[in-house]
């Protein structure tokens, strides 16, 4: 599965199958994942695989009330030691070193689809209680994303896409181009996808 494909086929998933993720698939997907981007190369992430069933509930508790996610095998909370990152670069660090949590997590939510794994990105839940659970330095480090992970037991619903004349603008905000248009138009292959998605 090439890059284009994963970005398409990925989904949100929350229904899960009573079925182990092996910590050496886990791992395939963070040995490429820590390749990501980073602002001046700090790799300031920090993963915490929660395996545990009693540690999962007790997220999936805090994250407000999201029971579904107690049934992914796996959490990935993705943690910013973002410390260096705000000393270099006053006063952006700290938001360089949340941007750099993102690109990781979207890299690992497209390589466990690559590897047929799904994930949810959750983002919703107080970050005290995150650290007080998993026993997080109190200075200088901060959950940022939960990402569950697990075979699905689902087939989400293909949402809908804004056309990119929509979002896209030229040299200023607003100015659009009608002769922007990609080489490939993804309707087809995206179609191809739907077509997997329904069987």
């Amino acid at each position: 599965m090439d890059i284009k494909e994963s970005v398409l086929g990925r989904r949100s998933v929350r229904s899960y199958l009573e079925k182990e993720v092996s910590l050496e698939d886990i791992a395939d997907i963070l040995e490429v994942a820590r390749f990501s981007p980073s602002a001046a190369n700090t790799q300031n992430w920090k993963v915490i695989v929660v395996t545990d069933s009693k540690l999962r509930t007790e997220i999936a508790s805090i994250c407000r009330s999201k029971e579904w996610m107690a049934e992914a095998p796996v959490h990935l909370v993705i943690c910013n030691e973002y410390s260096k990152l705000s000393k270099m670069f006053e006063p952006l660090g700290k938001m360089f070193s949340i941007q750099d949590c993102a690109i990781l997590a979207t890299n690992i939510v497209n390589l466990a689809h690559a590897a047929e794994l799904g994930t949810c990105w959750v983002g919703s839940f107080p970050p005290e209680s995150i650290k007080k659970l998993l026993a997080l330095p109190e200075d200088g480090v901060d959950p940022e994303i939960i990402l569950t992970l697990g075979y699905s037991a689902e087939k989400p619903k293909v949402t809908k896409r804004k056309d990119i004349s929509d979002f896209c603008y030229f040299d200023k905000w607003d100015k659009k181009d009608a002769k922007f248009k990609p080489k490939s138009p993804l309707d087809k292959i995206r179609e191809k996808f739907l077509d997997k998605i329904k069987k």
